[in-house]
């Protein structure tokens, strides 16, 4: 690491303050008709952020769809005290998957970087499927963003290798 990127890490944020959607129609589904959810993917999020000092500030489980998710983006960015927003699914080929079309028009910048060292990082784990993925990030009004797959494997990836490293990193350069 350089001595100027130790420098402005240094100076980085330590302690964030996250927003976490997931977005999954099935699990919004049944959230709304009162059954069981198993959010796994929600769960680790949250379990990362934690053992590392981050807070959670809400996680809320929303469906795969342009206008909720559009909603869902505007309330969070409104939010004075949130650091970052991960948005959890929706960010493979289907025609379900409307993540990256939705958030990415509010991006103020993105971070091609991101999805490119994700698929790298991925493609030593699951080989050629990686190309599936649209993992992305960018900035928006001064909070970064994040658009990461719903599998646990590529959140604990994710986490682990690039947004908890970086993610305090990002935020103070993107308050500049």
């Amino acid at each position: 690491m350089s001595k100027s990127t130790r420098k402005h890490k240094s100076t980085a944020p330590q302690k964030l303050k996250f927003g976490i959607f997931i977005c999954s129609t099935s699990r919004y589904m049944q959230q709304k008709n009162n059954e069981p959810t198993d959010d796994t993917s929600g769960d680790l999020i949250e379990s990362l952020l934690a053992k590392t000092g981050h807070v959670a500030v809400f996680r809320r489980i929303i469906s795969d769809d342009k206008t909720m998710i559009e909603r869902s983006l505007k309330e969070a960015l409104a939010l004075s005290d949130l650091d970052a927003i991960i948005f959890c699914g929706g960010t493979g080929v289907t025609h379900t998957d409307v993540t990256i079309e939705t958030v990415t028009p509010f991006m103020d910048k993105t971070l091609p970087g991101f999805g490119e060292i994700f698929r790298r990082l991925s493609f030593d784990q699951t080989g050629s499927a990686a190309i599936l993925s649209r993992a992305s990030a960018g900035i928006t009004k001064g909070k970064a963003v994040f658009c990461i797959p719903g599998s646990p494997d590529a959140v604990r990836l994710c986490l682990e290798k690039l947004i908890l490293p970086e993610a305090g990193h990002v935020v103070r350069h993107a308050r500049e």
